[in-house]
């Protein structure tokens, strides 16, 4: 892109979020950085740091894990059995490696070291796509299944699953998340509710506006709790103590499409729109009640559909359909 057709980028940008009430701010970029995963057309996605500051990933249509080492650029393969369609991963504490099997009904963990694949199955086989995995208070690996309607919960040192349907037919449990207090919260995806589900696995359905798809999720240290509305292009806050739900529409309005996010140190909120073409990375600061930060996403990302923030080099880290692994370097 040349410099001149930058200018017109970022004006047109100005004009749009002047739209909607934000200032000429709301522009400040923030550096993002990518490498290209070496094996073309994969979908590296859900990037994950460990502790030695390596980025494992999953290769949705490769059949793979992978680790990228962001000093060197080295990446490193790990082959998964063909169909698995493993869909996102995480890291604990002592580097072990779970991801979610989504075609072939298991989560497994991988020995980073060894190389060994344990593999857990699904109890009930009706619950055959484990989709997102995210840590809990103690340890626990709480988890949605899509499709088929489950939320689930693992104790990794028994291998112990519980399963959970959701009331709502076609609900489709997506993005998850916990807070401060231990329990569970799921965007139902397939309508316009989030899912609580307390430490004894209770459920319970929260109604948003009429016509919302949350996708993604984000906890604020008030235990707030954020989603962003790929159908209507908004953000939104839950306050689980009074049930009011507030929203602000995002830079890219109806046609965003919002879609990755994560909540950093300071409880800023940031979200990739996937509508525009490129993609971009959008910052929110709820203290001000504005959006600050607008940047496209190098590679044009095709689509983004995870984030993760790491506190330690206060980055965010995402995967893109561009083939590639991003990093973006959060202001302070």
């Amino acid at each position: 892109m040349t410099n001149a057709e930058t200018n017109m980028r970022a004006t047109a940008i100005a004009l749009l979020l002047g739209a909607v009430g934000l200032g000429a701010a709301a522009l400040d970029p923030v550096e993002i950085k990518e490498w290209p995963v070496p094996w073309p057309n994969t979908r590296p996605r859900d990037p994950y740091p460990d502790a030695q500051g390596r980025i494992w990933f999953v290769g949705q249509t490769g059949d793979y894990l992978a680790v990228l080492d962001p000093r060197s650029g080295e990446f490193k393969r790990f082959e998964l059995d063909g169909g698995t369609g493993p869909h996102n991963l995480i890291v604990d504490a002592k580097g072990m490696v779970w991801y979610a099997g989504n075609r072939t009904g298991h989560i497994g963990r991988l020995d980073p070291a060894t190389g060994q694949i344990t593999k857990i199955p699904m109890p009930d086989p009706a619950a055959r796509d484990p989709h997102t995995l995210v840590f809990g208070q103690d340890g626990e690996i709480w988890f949605t299944a899509q499709v088929t309607n489950f939320v689930g919960r693992l104790v990794p040192a028994t291998g112990e699953v519980k399963l959970v349907p959701v009331p709502t037919p076609s609900a489709r449990p997506y993005g998850i998340v916990t807070d401060s207090r231990g329990r569970a919260w799921v965007a139902l995806f397939g309508t316009n509710k989030l899912a609580l589900l307390d430490r004894e696995l209770k459920l319970r359905e929260i109604a948003l506006p009429e016509g919302t798809r949350p996708r993604r999720l984000g906890v604020t240290s008030d235990d707030r709790v954020w989603y962003v509305d790929y159908a209507r292009g908004m953000l939104g806050r839950l306050d689980p103590k009074s049930g009011k739900v507030s929203e602000w529409p995002a830079p890219g309005a109806g046609g965003a499409r919002p879609y990755a996010m994560t909540v950093d140190d300071r409880d800023r909120i940031w979200f990739v729109e996937t509508g525009p073409k490129p993609n971009r990375l959008v910052g929110f600061d709820p203290q001000r009640g504005e959006f600050f930060s607008v940047t496209d996403i190098p590679s044009g990302a095709g689509t983004v559909r995870h984030m993760v923030f790491h506190r330690p080099s206060r980055t965010t880290w995402f995967g893109t359909d561009a083939n590639t692994i991003g990093r973006a370097v959060l202001p302070k």
